[in-house]
């Protein structure tokens, strides 16, 4: 199994108002979703649905609160 960097707020923001990163919030729960999401996140579902059609290039953040 690979280790998952880490990252910090301070180096990923740039990159996530850019738009060279997304930012998905983990939780399979809507609710959840709801109630911890960041400004800019996407659902893990909303991810899912749009995976085949996002550019490989494009750095992915998941997070969870």
């Amino acid at each position: 199994m690979h280790e998952v960097p880490r990252v910090n707020p301070e180096e990923i923001y740039p990159k996530l108002r850019s738009g060279e990163a997304l930012l998905v919030c983990a939780y399979d729960s809507d609710a959840r979703f709801r109630q911890v999401h960041l400004e800019g996140a996407m659902s893990l579902e909303e991810f899912k649905s749009l995976q085949p059609t996002l550019p490989r290039d494009r750095e992915i953040v998941f997070y969870c609160a």
